[in-house]
């Protein structure tokens, strides 16, 4: 599937568990694990599961956003430890979007439709094991005006959910 596609595709499911969370047929929360929650949507080329979080801080604070960060997997596609992050915004693609958690520092290499993803699966591997080992992973973007963001998520529960949804779509 190309890029935009799964963009478009991804940005629907994700717009759709925002604004109507009772869709309950499609998209469906198979488990909560503190900060983490387990979804899976069903859609006609099969399933999608997926792990997702909010930011527990914002930076800055005076501006509130609907910001996420994701682990998807899609079995009909071989695509499994997919991350994405969300900000809330478009990003500023003249600057790059790092996630940072400890002394570890990962630049996401995809940025498209309000979403960015890391192109590497080795990558978004070596990213899953920092999150599982973490207790806090932050995600640095800029807006379309240059201002700096910066969310702050909590990895307490990540791994169980992580765990879930790769099971659910095996």
């Amino acid at each position: 599937m190309s890029i935009i596609k799964k963009s478009i595709l991804i940005y629907f499911v994700f717009t759709l568990f925002s604004f109507t969370p009772s869709k309950g047929e499609d998209l469906k929360e198979i488990g909560k694990f503190k900060d983490w929650q387990t979804m899976v949507y069903i859609e006609a080329n099969g399933k999608i599961c997926f792990a997702q979080s909010s930011p527990v801080l914002q930076s800055p604070k005076s501006n509130k956003r609907e910001a996420k960060l994701f682990v998807t997997f899609r079995p009909n596609e071989k695509i499994s430890d997919e991350i994405s992050a969300s900000p809330g915004y478009e990003f500023n693609k003249n600057n790059s979007v790092i996630a940072q958690s400890g002394k570890n520092k990962i630049k996401f290499d995809i940025m498209q439709q309000g979403f960015a993803w890391i192109a590497d699966n080795k990558i978004e591997r070596k990213m899953i094991k920092i999150m599982k080992k973490g207790s806090r992973i932050m995600i640095t973007g800029y807006n379309q005006k240059g201002s700096q963001t910066i969310d702050h998520y909590s990895l307490l529960g990540f791994t169980k959910a992580y765990k879930t949804a790769k099971t659910a779509c095996s």
